[in-house]
């Protein structure tokens, strides 16, 4: 058929095929909101490694923003999408269910932190499950006002942008927001603020704003993914489950950046001992497909009457089938192990670019696995960010093939979220590259 005598615009095919010629069509084509960091459009990927339209290699330090853990097109979770596919595409789990949701369920329940019997819900993306963290938290305890941290980032529609702790770029623009919200300061020593002082700010929003009574649930990233890659230490999860239980709070752990294996545990949450009332996931769940979940108590998680819950694409049946690979492919490959390995890896050779680099490099993170973090300051003080050496590292990154991300409330951030599966020669070849742009920059 004649697409154009449909009244239908021609397929550029293979007519416009550089980065420069894409990025000029996008800019036409889709709304300067959804920006994109890196000027050039990916061909094909594998593992660690992305290919450009042009034919020029990138090593991936980002993995879509910690999705793909498993790496890029893992050959089991390839091999399950398609099995999938040559069965069906969707039903809509509410209407009509099929056996890979409930093995899903099953499995991620088992996983979870805690002894407590666990019950799951799938949505499609990470705001969606922390919206319905906060529907599930209000039905169980039948308050009202939900209690943040300052830093964090808990996604892009109206409650979750609410609870996000950062205006620019997340919020500005978008209010008003949803109320009852409140925000804390979140414990980084680096920067002065310590565990006593945050959780005294807890307290006083207590005396302040709202009772402790009226508090449906205090959420926080174990370790905050936008903010910076601050870890939340074991001692103020467990200071913030002894608050709510003392209050009947339900305690959230948003773990959608953290979860399967990306810091040496399944779930970040674990190192505290801390058993959440609910947890989110979503990102590396699926190897790139789009799912998310809710995690929760059982008795947390029935609250809701039937009907209260759901989404016509929540738990596709592609995503559940490329999770259930994930899951097999985290346990045959030790990714929780190798994770462990990445963050020694990663911690060495950056700590050695920070001896180099004193003044320009204020602290590594990478005591959460492979979830790993340079902060950049300038003069060697902590209170002087270097937002500008963070996005000129980034562009000359992407000159010499290498994908880094920022981040940070004060945009001062490299983070490093490389698959689990990357291999020593090719994240030792990434980092050679960072040095590289270090020398060139400075």
């Amino acid at each position: 058929m004649n697409m154009q005598a449909q009244g239908l615009p021609e397929k550029a095919g293979d007519k416009m095929t550089t980065n420069a010629e894409l990025q000029a069509r996008k800019e036409q084509a889709i709304a300067r909101g959804q920006g994109n960091l890196a000027p050039f459009y990916i061909d094909r990927a594998d593992n660690a490694e992305l290919w450009d339209v042009e034919g020029n290699r990138y090593i991936d330090f980002g993995s879509g923003i910690a999705v793909v853990n498993t790496g890029h097109n893992h050959p089991k979770v390839k091999a399950a999408v398609q099995a999938q596919l040559e069965k069906f595409s969707h039903t809509c789990v509410m209407v009509t269910p099929y056996d890979s949701a409930v093995e899903l369920a099953e499995q991620l329940n088992q996983l979870a932190p805690g002894d407590t019997p666990k019950k799951t819900i799938f949505v499609t993306t990470g705001a969606e499950a922390v919206e319905n963290c906060i529907k599930i938290a209000r039905a169980h305890t039948g308050r009202r006002g939900v209690i943040a941290f300052n830093g964090g980032f808990h996604g892009r529609t109206m409650m979750a942008m609410g609870l996000t702790g950062k205006v620019t770029p997340y919020k500005n623009l978008f209010g008003p927001f949803p109320g009852e919200i409140f925000h804390a300061p979140y414990p980084i020593p680096y920067h002065g603020i310590s565990e006593e002082e945050s959780l005294k700010a807890l307290n006083n929003l207590f005396k302040v704003d709202i009772e402790p009574s009226d508090v449906a649930a205090i959420i926080l990233e174990p370790v905050q993914g936008e903010g910076g890659f601050y870890p939340a230490s074991d001692s103020f999860m467990q200071a913030l489950r002894k608050l709510c239980d003392e209050h009947g709070i339900m305690l959230i752990a948003d773990e959608i950046q953290t979860g399967f294996a990306r810091t040496g545990k399944f779930f970040c949450t674990e190192y505290s001992g801390v058993e959440p009332d609910l947890m989110t996931a979503a990102k590396g769940i699926a190897g790139g497909f789009p799912i998310a979940a809710v995690i929760g108590k059982a008795e947390v998680m029935d609250s809701p009457n039937p009907g209260g819950l759901g989404g016509t694409y929540g738990g596709s049946p592609i995503g559940c089938a490329a999770a259930l690979a994930v899951l097999d492919v985290i346990k045959e490959e030790g990714l929780v192990e190798r994770a462990n390995h990445i963050g020694a890896l990663f911690g060495q050779r950056l700590g050695a670019l920070q001896a180099q680099y004193p003044n320009l490099i204020g602290e590594i993170r990478s005591e959460r696995g492979a979830m790993i973090a340079m902060e950049l300051i300038q003069n060697g003080d902590s209170e002087q960010p270097n937002p500008e050496l963070t996005k000129a590292l980034v562009a000359k990154g992407q000159e010499k093939g290498l994908i880094l991300l920022s981040c940070g409330f004060r945009s001062n951030v490299i983070r490093f979220l490389p698959a689990l599966t990357i291999g020593d020669d090719v994240a030792n070849e990434g980092l050679d590259i960072l040095e590289q742009c270090f020398a060139e920059l400075n």
